[in-house]
C-alpha cells in the first residue's frame, strides 16, 4: 500500500527527532567548547611529523566528564527545544523539497534565472524557519551552558519561555538571530552558486561519470562552506548565552557584548572565530611567555 503524504511527513519528523536526539551530546559538548569551558587539562601528544604538541579533551573524553558530572541523562541536557526547532525545520525542508521536485517537473532547463529564483524562495522559507526555531534554539544553548557554573536556572521548556520572557521580554528569544540568519544565507547563496558555476561549466558532459559528479557538487560545496560560515554559528550561540545570567556568559569569561559586531571583533581578536569546529585533535591554545618588562 502506498503511503499518504501525512503518513510521510509523520515519518520523516520522527526520524529527525531521532537523530536529533542521537546527536545532541555531540552538540552539547561542542557548545561547552563554543563558550571556553576546558575543564579538563590538555594531555601532551605529537603530530604525525613527530612534534610534541599538547592536545585539548576531544568528544569522548568530554562526554565522559559529563557523564561522571551528570549522569547518563546530563548528556542530554536542553534535548528538547532542540526536537521542536528540528520538528519545525524538517517540516519546511519537506516543502522547499517538494518545491524543488515540483519545479523539475514543470521547467527541465537549467538557467541561471531559474537557480536565482529557486534560491531567493529557499531563502524565504529557511529565514522564516529561523524565526519560529531561534527562540528553541536560545533556550537549548542556555539550558546547555548551565554545566558551566552548575546552575538551574533554565530547566524545562515552559519555564525557559516564561522565564526568558519576564526577564528580556521578546527581544530575548532573538538575541544572536542576526548572525545566525546571516550564516545561513551566505552558505545558501554561495552553495548554490559554486554547485551550478561548477556543474555548468566545470564537468564536460562527454565524460561518463559526468551525471554522477553533478549530484555529489552541492554536497561537497556544501560541506566546505559550512567550515567557512561557521564563526557566524559560533558568534550566534556566544550571544544567546551572553548577559543572560549564567557563568558562561558573563565576565571574567566573556565581557558583556553590545552587539553581535562586538562579540565578533572579541573573537577575531582572541583567534577564537573557529573554537568548537573540531571536537577531535584539538591542540592546546599557543600562550606567550611574559616579556622581561612585565
Amino acid at each position: 500500500m502506498s503511503s499518504t503524504p501525512v503518513e510521510v511527513d509523520a515519518a520523516v519528523v520522527l526520524l529527525g527527532a531521532s537523530v536529533t536526539a542521537i546527536t545532541h551530546p555531540l552538540l552539547y559538548v561542542k557548545l561547552l567548547i563554543q563558550v571556553g569551558h576546558e575543564p579538563l587539562p590538555p594531555a601532551a601528544g605529537t603530530t604525525m611529523f613527530g612534534r610534541p604538541v599538547l592536545y585539548l579533551p576531544g568528544f569522548f573524553s568530554y562526554a565522559q566528564y559529563i557523564l561522571k558530572v551528570d549522569g547518563k541523562l546530563g548528556l542530554f541536557r536542553g534535548l528538547s527545544p532542540r526536537i521542536v526547532s528540528s520538528t519545525i525545520s524538517t517540516v519546511v525542508r519537506g516543502k522547499i523539497k517538494r518545491r524543488e521536485l515540483q519545479s523539475k517537473k514543470d521547467e527541465h532547463q537549467n538557467s541561471f534565472r531559474k537557480l536565482v529564483q529557486e534560491t531567493s524562495h529557499e531563502m524565504i522559507f529557511q529565514c522564516l524557519s529561523k524565526v519560529a526555531t531561534h527562540p528553541f534554539h536560545v533556550m537549548s544553548v542556555r539550558c546547555m551552558a548551565q554545566f558551566v557554573g552548575r546552575e538551574t536556572k533554565y530547566s524545562g521548556l515552559f519555564s525557559c519561555i516564561m522565564k526568558i520572557f519576564k526577564e528580556e521580554g521578546l527581544s530575548g528569544f532573538y538575541i544572536g538571530f542576526v548572525p545566525h540568519v546571516l550564516g545561513e544565507v551566505l552558505f545558501l547563496w554561495c552553495c548554490n552558486l559554486l554547485a551550478y558555476f561548477i556543474n555548468t561549466y566545470a564537468v564536460d558532459d562527454s565524460f561518463s561519470q559526468a551525471s554522477t559528479i553533478r549530484s555529489y557538487t552541492k554536497f561537497v560545496m556544501g560541506i566546505t562552506l559550512s567550515v567557512l560560515t561557521y564563526p557566524f554559528t559560533l558568534v550566534a550561540d556566544v550571544m544567546a548565552v551572553n548577559n543572560c545570567g549564567l557563568a558562561a556568559g558573563l565576565p571574567p569569561r566573556f565581557p558583556v557584548f553590545k552587539s553581535w559586531l562586538h562579540c565578533w571583533n572579541h573573537l577575531s581578536i582572541e583567534g577564537q572565530l573557529f573554537r568548537g569546529s573540531r571536537l577531535f585533535f584539538r591542540r592546546a591554545p599557543v600562550t606567550l611567555p611574559p616579556s622581561v618588562e612585565d
